[in-house]
């Protein structure tokens, strides 16, 4: 039976109060694991070396799927992952030639609901622990707790993070403070509390690691793990990830090619005069690299190996947390990342020190083109690109309760827009069409749901991407792409999902048709983000008082 609900603060109280616990015990629990610049092969049951035993159980047990999308960027797949919307419906990426307030970090419009407001009528308690970067404060989007890691600039302290929206006291010392294994430390609390108090209600619980985003910060004893491992370079690592792909069936694509002329999307010249010698903008061939070069650049990635593994293991963790609280076998475990690995080069917050050990708190590193390419592997491009290497992620679904198939593959395009429906699906929640009064505009994304059972296709009419220029629209297994500025390009994902072969010459029919698909659907997003976008109400002008001695100020400057 599915259930459709008043969602105003009375009507749901009134509903947890006649909810019978029984109905909440058979609702399952539901966690969302999110990993910041991770790239498509990262994860040992993807292809990877690094060591993830956690995650791969998960793969195992559960199902993989092989054609799972993000935005190509940290902020808007967060908002489109929270909210069911392509995130420039609700203000939280830019659209050509509009002007929203905010820009491309704007506020969501107030029907712009996250998913939260829709588990509390079945009585779920909703916990945040890691990276936001939603616009607004995380309680009053349905959280009932959350620790906020907003100091995303250095590993090894809590400065500036919150509890709760409040800051962080710092007390003592932190000689042992890790981000990754705070951010579990947390969402361990958080279980154990609820296990206390809340036993009798099902729980939603996102946990959004920052790891392994720059600045490249890690444990010694787990950079230790993975020291000199990658000196033979990137191509040998991309060599060997692919082939261990190919022989779990995960694509039927070849391997793309590197680009040496792509280097970091942004650039900060002055960055690699801190960074020193060893440090390259471009993916070259390895063999053209110095011995500094080599050793510099295989150590980034070492340390960016060395975050992947701690996530594992704080996901560890975790999971044995759930398996203390016997909720574990009807907890829907979801994990993906929130765009590809990155080929940016910076340095930010506290600088670089060049004589400070690589992966502490006083350097500064990023993984670079070369690397990043490697993270990505079968794919092209990197993070900031809708080519399928900024694009693609992998997605984990584990729930013994409810799903029987273990350890298959689901081969389904799909979309961090559909994780939403999935999950009211679910459920068995029937979406509002309104709130406050307010209409809620239809959301683009499909339920998965099917596909826990079989591998199946998804119907939908089209993925969609823009992003700071960069723009791509995937019908059926065709796909239409451009880097920014450039022209477009297109490609048969049936076996080409590396985007070798460009077929815009020989198919200029279904080409010019894709263009109109997606210029179709920017008129239609544009739309949704035009019309419900609350009108600024005109300053009321005040006459100046002459002071004298003293600075006048208008209204707007003192806000």
């Amino acid at each position: 039976m599915r259930h459709l609900f008043l969602y105003s603060s009375l009507s749901i109280l009134a509903l947890l109060l006649v909810t019978p616990p029984s109905l909440l015990a058979e609702k399952p629990n539901i966690i969302f694991i999110l990993a910041d610049d991770s790239g498509f092969s990262d994860l040992g049951c993807y292809g990877s070396e690094i060591k993830t035993p956690n995650l791969d159980g998960l793969a195992k047990n559960g199902l993989m799927f092989t054609q799972f999308y993000n935005t190509g960027r940290c902020w808007p797949t967060r908002a489109a992952l929270m909210s069911g919307y392509y995130p420039h419906m609700v203000h939280r990426d830019k659209l050509p030639d509009l002007n929203i307030v905010g820009g491309n970090r704007g506020a969501r419009q107030p029907w712009a609901r996250l998913l939260p407001d829709f588990l509390k009528p079945l009585g779920y308690r909703n916990y945040h622990s890691g990276k936001w970067h939603i616009d607004g404060k995380v309680l009053a989007a349905g959280f009932d707790r959350s620790l906020d890691m907003r100091n995303q600039g250095n590993f090894f302290t809590a400065k500036g993070n919150t509890v709760n929206d409040q800051p962080v006291k710092i007390s003592g010392d932190e000689k042992d403070y890790y981000a990754t294994t705070a951010n579990a430390d947390h969402a361990i609390a958080c279980l154990q509390e609820h296990a206390e108090k809340h036993a009798d209600q099902p729980f939603f619980h996102y946990i959004a690691f920052i790891a392994p985003h720059f600045p490249l910060h890690a444990k010694p004893e787990d950079i230790e793990k993975y020291a000199d491992h990658y000196l033979a370079g990137w191509d040998q690592m991309r060599t060997e990830r692919y082939q261990r792909q190919l022989d779990r069936k995960l694509h039927n694509t070849t391997l793309s090619k590197l680009e040496p002329k792509v280097g970091p999307p942004y650039k900060f010249p002055d960055a690699f005069e801190k960074l020193g010698s060893g440090e390259i903008d471009h993916p070259a061939d390895w063999d053209d690299l110095t011995v500094e070069q080599k050793k510099f650049q295989a150590t980034k990635m070492a340390i960016h190996a060395a975050m992947v593994d701690r996530m594992d293991h704080e996901i560890g963790r975790i999971l044995q947390q759930l398996k203390t609280m016997e909720v574990f076998d009807n907890t829907l475990i979801f994990f993906a990342s929130d765009n590809g690995a990155s080929a940016e080069i910076m340095v930010r917050n506290g600088g670089h020190d060049p004589l400070a050990s690589p992966g502490s708190a006083a350097s500064y590193l990023c993984l670079g083109p070369g690397f990043s390419s490697a993270c990505n592997t079968p794919f092209r491009r990197h993070k900031t690109w809708v080519h399928e290497g900024g694009i693609s992620t992998p997605l984990i679904a584990h729930w013994p309760a409810g799903i029987s198939s273990r350890g298959e593959l689901r081969t389904t395009p799909s979309h961090v827009i559909d994780i939403v429906p999935t999950i009211l699906d679910v459920l068995e929640i029937n979406k509002p069409d309104k709130w406050n009064g307010v209409p809620i505009p239809p959301a683009p994304g499909k339920s998965l749901l099917p596909a826990f059972s079989q591998d199946i296709v998804i119907e939908r009419d089209s993925l969609w991407w823009f992003h700071e220029g960069n723009r791509a629209i995937r019908v059926g297994d065709f796909k239409l792409v451009a880097a920014k500025d450039d022209p477009w390009e297109l490609y048969d994902l049936s076996d080409d999902r590396a985007e070798s072969k460009n077929l815009i010459t020989q198919h200029p029919d279904k080409a010019a048709h894709l263009i109109g698909q997606w210029e179709q659907q920017l008129k239609q997003i544009s739309e949704i983000a035009i019309s419900t976008t609350p009108k600024k109400k005109p300053e009321k002008k005040r006459k100046r008082k002459q002071q004298t001695g003293k600075k006048s100020f208008t209204p707007s400057t003192a806000k």
